[in-house]
């Protein structure tokens, strides 16, 4: 078996998993503060099919891993929340939002202790700890932005003037392509944004050699 071959079949489990539970929790979140929509869409679920988007769960990810990228990145296909139904207003959405990404970095947290407290591993334990690592960080980080639709944007609305969020409700209406407009405008942030996720891997886990899970 080639090291591509087993680095997609171990990173692909853990990519399902990983945006699976972060989507799990923007709707536990948004029904535990008064809507149910998500919950009555079916999306309290842990069936990663319910939650998967093709492009950005599949195919990004899945380009990076190929690519060799030191960074995963992606998203889900997004948890519909009635935000006027939640408790503490913007607040509430804020709490909803990065509800997700923070599932991530607790997943990638837990996986790195698991890492240093195992030492010297097996090749297959190995991989399967460094890509949970790199791909919930890359997760974290990335829906973090403050961008819409990323989660990191309902953080932003909590905080932001009506103006601003006027603004932003409008990107947000273009949906994806709001993400890729984000993409083309600020092409350059792509460098610092993986500084910053190989940053955290080394902190979290400064025994990993992410050239060695491909």
């Amino acid at each position: 078996m080639s090291d591509t071959t087993l680095a997609l079949l171990i990173a692909l489990p853990v990519l399902f998993a990983s945006m699976t539970l972060h989507e799990l929790m923007h709707a536990v979140a948004a029904d535990w503060l008064g809507d149910p929509t998500a919950r009555l869409m079916g999306r309290i679920s842990v069936n990663p099919i319910r939650h998967i988007d093709p492009v950005l769960t599949i195919l990004l990810p899945l380009l990076l891993i190929l690519g060799g990228s030191p960074i995963v990145f992606g998203a889900a296909k997004p948890v519909q929340v009635n935000f006027s139904s939640l408790k503490y207003d913007e607040f509430g959405g804020a709490i909803v939002g990065m509800i997700g990404p923070l599932t991530n970095l607790a997943i990638a947290v837990v996986a790195a202790l698991i890492f240093n407290l195992a030492g010297p591993t097996g090749e297959l334990l190995y991989k399967i700890l460094g890509f949970t690592i790199m791909i919930n960080i890359g997760f974290f980080v990335f829906n973090s932005i403050p961008w819409p639709p990323l989660d990191g944007s309902r953080l932003l609305y909590a905080f932001a003037p009506r103006p601003l969020q006027k603004i932003m409700e409008q990107i947000e209406s273009f949906g994806i392509a709001g993400l890729i407009i984000f993409i083309l405008l600020f092409y350059s942030l792509i460098d610092p944004l993986s500084n910053v996720m190989i940053s955290l891997i080394q902190f979290l886990a400064p025994g990993l050699d992410i050239n060695a899970l491909f």
